[in-house]
C-alpha cells in the first residue's frame, strides 16, 4: 500500500500553548495543539498528546525529517518518542504499552 492511501494516526487530545516563531513551519496537522507567535512564553516548552499508534507516527514523522529525540521506547505507562519542533518545544507522543 503506497503512503498516500495510509490512514493518518489519529490524535486523542492535547490543549497546551507553545510560543512559535513561525505559524506556517510548526502547524501541527488537527490536533488542539493552539500556538501563538513571538508572544506567551520562551518556547522549548514539553508535553505529552496521547495517540492510536506511535510506532506509526514515527514512521511518518521520520519520513518527513522531523527531528526525532527519542524512538518509540516502551515504558509502564507507555509506547513513548519525543520529537523536536522548530522551536525546540519537545513533543512526546505515547500509545499503549507494549
Amino acid at each position: 500500500m503506497s503512503d498516500s492511501n495510509q490512514a493518518s494516526v489519529s490524535f486523542e487530545n492535547s490543549q497546551p500553548i507553545l510560543r512559535v516563531e513561525s505559524m506556517e513551519a510548526s502547524l501541527r496537522d488537527r490536533a488542539g495543539i493552539y500556538l501563538c507567535q513571538r508572544s506567551q512564553g520562551e518556547g522549548r516548552a514539553w508535553l505529552w498528546v496521547g495517540v492510536g499508534d506511535v510506532e506509526k507516527l514515527h514512521e511518518e514523522y521520520k519520513a518527513r525529517g522531523v527531528t526525532i529525540r527519542l524512538p518509540p521506547t516502551n515504558y509502564p505507562w507507555a509506547l513513548e518518542m519525543h520529537i523536536e519542533d522548530p522551536d525546540g518545544n519537545v513533543i512526546r507522543f505515547g500509545s499503549d504499552p507494549k
